[in-house]
């Protein structure tokens, strides 16, 4: 393993080569170009506030005193930009190897460089959506801490890349034998989305009368709850019910671990089969 580890390290211009390649052709004949980052997410956080914020009323979620500190809208941004990452990596997952598959067949370098492109490719675009979450905390006068930005913000980023990077590895490799994981990939998206507290503070499940506590802890042992929690205490740092809980910290650490854990394991265990599919 380490010598495959060093063999991806003495291989990672080709990384950078493959991101590079990948956004030129994704925004080459786009007017607009990358400013389409910045303007789904934007157009998606209007839906979402009208929907759950206006007609719903699921800010009641917000602490009283977070209100002015950008409020639900802001909570939206927060959480809608890095799940538009992390749903366009689950997106490009399962055919992370079919799409480079001549590449894969000729090129002698480490297979796992083609899905660390992948992830990294939409890391380049995460960070082009910075720019509108900034305004928003300025013209919502939101706020953060020192706290926030050495400590969550980018324990936040590196467990979203592991956590990746590992469905990443598993879904391209599984995929290749069995194309069913891309469609079944699609409906775990959906759940995915709703079931990691984007549209609603995750307070409101778990202070809820009619949610069994079976459930509650189900839904806090979700990694990906606490990862985005995260992305939102950069911002509304010392309100406890917009903080992950000990054990949705805990998950969120240990989950991306082992998810990277079982994603290698796996993308090596089928190598072989894989190769031969291609």
């Amino acid at each position: 393993m380490a010598s495959r580890t060093l063999a991806v390290w003495e291989h990672r211009k080709v990384v950078g080569l493959l991101v590079r390649r990948d956004l030129k052709v994704k925004y080459q004949q786009s007017v607009l170009g990358y400013a389409w980052t910045m303007l789904e997410p934007l157009a998606l956080t209007l839906v979402y506030f009208f929907v759950f914020g206006m007609v719903l009323n699921a800010d009641r979620g917000i602490p009283e005193e977070a209100k002015p500190y950008g409020g639900y809208i802001l909570f939206l941004v927060a959480g809608i930009l890095p799940w538009t990452t992390f749903g366009a990596i689950l997106s490009e997952a399962p055919r992370a190897m079919i799409t480079h598959s001549k590449l894969i067949t000729t090129m002698k370098v480490p297979r796992e460089i083609f899905p660390m492109a992948t992830v990294g490719t939409k890391f380049v675009e995460y960070l082009l959506t910075w720019p509108v979450l900034l305004i928003f905390v300025f013209a919502m006068g939101g706020r953060f801490t020192w706290e926030g930005m050495l400590v969550w913000l980018p324990l936040a980023i590196i467990l979203t890349f592991v956590f990746g990077l590992g469905v990443t590895l598993f879904l391209a490799s599984v995929n290749v034998l069995l194309r069913d994981v891309e469609r079944l990939t699609r409906i775990l998206t959906r759940l995915l989305f709703y079931g990691s507290a984007i549209l609603f503070p995750a307070a409101l499940v778990l202070n809820a009368d009619g949610v069994p506590g079976w459930a509650k802890t189900i839904y806090e042992l979700n990694p990906l709850m606490g990862i985005f929690q995260m992305h939102r205490t950069v911002w509304f740092a010392g309100f406890e019910e917009l903080t992950p809980s000990a054990l949705a910290l805990t998950s969120a650490v240990v989950g991306s671990i082992l998810m990277l854990i079982i994603g290698y394991w796996t993308f090596r265990r089928l190598e072989m089969s894989v190769l031969k599919e291609l």
